[in-house]
């Protein structure tokens, strides 16, 4: 984890020295101390402020430990929750335990080192586990990453755009059509650049209700409307120090691009309800299929915000652009279901005469669809959607590969384009592997299969352009 990770402790105890004492020993290991005098005050401040560890009384008026300890729980698993008990309760204490308490301590602390240690040995706990889901979290990102899979032109130069901009805190516009990976793109600048251990939010603009769509991304003091019990603090601020993607940025009101617009130029934001202006360090990705240049000449859309995010564009090509990727993408969905599959000629000249205007995203639920109602070998025509197979063949020639979609050889495609990738990378398998989106183990099987890499690798009929 990043020097940066502070532990938040809650101290929840009627009696004030005992509070007092708890906190004057996590203060002098590092951890941010908060108190409570109860649990109904513990809760509330758990809600504004979600803490790390939190070391609890058993005894108390009004709500009870265990009872503090199963509202906690619903609402924050992930808190690890310790209690502190007289010698005669240690039955509670045990109780708590089954009810998900990390550990329990007994009162009087003696000596007072006893508690120390206990506070530490918590703390590598709650650090292990940060860790752990960080590292998850990066692996996943990592992963998608492969997801942006394929040897054809365009979808080399967006690989490359990120390459280029995961270092960089400019301001990055994405555009294309729905399910093409937008999100998938922004992920993978996060993570895989040098704040990738900063907090990454996600917000799609689209499903905000408008009334609150201020409150939302700024967030918005107590009492500043109807149901506002507490103060709360926005999306903005949950990623400072990060990026934050607004997703369908197009769908914003014009008010609120005004407000946005602010934000940028000033990196401050001034939640609802308030009079005072904090300070954000946010990288924005913004992402649209939304024609934004079209929206500012028509008045939907700040022509000033506009060219703010719009500093770095990355533009996704559609999937019928790249229709050679198609079988790629089809194995890679595969590896994903860990679903040993092969697929008709028939099937895949669907595949490929097809248009998909739901883009990648369409075609992995396709793929998905076809390996539940498939046999456990083949994936055939019947497997398909009907939507697919009743598609005219019309009109289906790509722009970016001058394939020849009347091909029934599968194996034709899949060969160049594993070859041309291989070529690609000067024979670097797991490179090689990577761009392809296919496990090192599938890409061995490949290679063998079709003799790539070796000095008389055959000719192939088709030559993807």
């Amino acid at each position: 984890m990043s020097d940066e990770f502070k532990i938040r402790l809650l101290i929840v105890d009627d009696e004030q020295s005992i509070r007092r004492l708890c906190m004057t020993v996590g203060e002098s290991l590092g951890f941010d101390c908060m108190e409570a005098e109860n649990g109904e005050s513990a809760l509330a401040r758990l809600e504004e402020h979600p803490a790390h560890m939190v070391l609890t009384d058993m005894v108390m008026p009004r709500m009870s430990g265990l009872q503090f300890l199963e509202a906690a729980k619903k609402f924050m698993p992930r808190t690890e929750i310790a209690v502190m008990t007289g010698h005669g309760s240690v039955e509670t204490a045990v109780q708590a335990m089954k009810l998900g308490a990390y550990d329990y301590i007994t009162k009087p602390f003696s000596p007072l080192e006893e508690l120390r240690l206990f506070l530490r040995r918590m703390a590598e706990k709650v650090r292990l586990v940060e860790e752990n889901q960080f590292l998850r979290e990066r692996s996943e990102a990592e992963t998608e990453l492969h997801g942006i899979v394929g040897a054809s032109a365009k979808i080399q130069d967006v690989l490359r755009m990120i390459a280029r901009l995961k270092d960089n805190r400019a301001p990055v516009l994405i555009t294309g059509e729905s399910g093409t990976g937008k999100e998938l793109v922004a992920r993978a600048i996060h993570f895989r650049g040098s704040f990738a251990k900063r907090p990454f939010v996600a917000v799609d603009c689209g499903s905000l209700v408008p009334t609150l769509i201020e409150s939302e991304l700024f967030g918005y003091e107590k009492g500043a409307f109807t149901g506002a019990n507490k103060s709360r603090q926005g999306l903005f601020q949950a990623a400072n120090g990060g990026t934050i993607f607004l997703d369908e940025i197009g769908e914003l009101p014009l008010e609120m691009q005004g407000k946005l617009l602010r934000v940028l130029q000033e990196k401050e934001v001034r939640p609802v309800g308030s009079n005072e202006r904090v300070k954000v360090d946010v990288r924005v990705i913004a992402a649209t299929n939304r024609d934004l240049e079209a929206g500012y000449k028509n008045g939907t859309f700040r022509k000033d915000l506009f060219f703010r995010l719009n500093v770095v564009t990355v533009h996704l090509p559609a999937l019928r652009e790249r229709r050679s990727d198609i079988p790629v993408l089809v194995h890679w969905f595969f590896d994903r279901l860990s679903a040993e599959r092969q697929v008709t000629a028939g099937a895949m000249k669907c595949l490929l005469q097809y248009d998909w205007p739901g883009n990648v995203r369409e075609l992995e639920n396709c793929i998905q669809r076809a390996v539940a109602l498939g046999d456990q070998s083949t994936i055939d025509i019947p497997d398909l959607p009907p939507s697919i197979t009743q598609a005219s063949t019309a009109g289906q020639s790509s722009n970016d590969n001058q394939a020849d979609l009347n091909t029934t050889d599968l194996e034709d495609i899949e060969r160049v384009t594993i070859q041309r990738v291989f070529e690609h990378v000067k024979g670097d398998k797991g490179m090689a592997g990577r761009m392809l989106g296919i496990s090192r183990a599938t890409l061995y099987r490949k290679l063998k299969r079709y003799n790539i890499g070796n000095r008389r690798t055959p000719p192939t009929t088709h030559q993807l352009q």
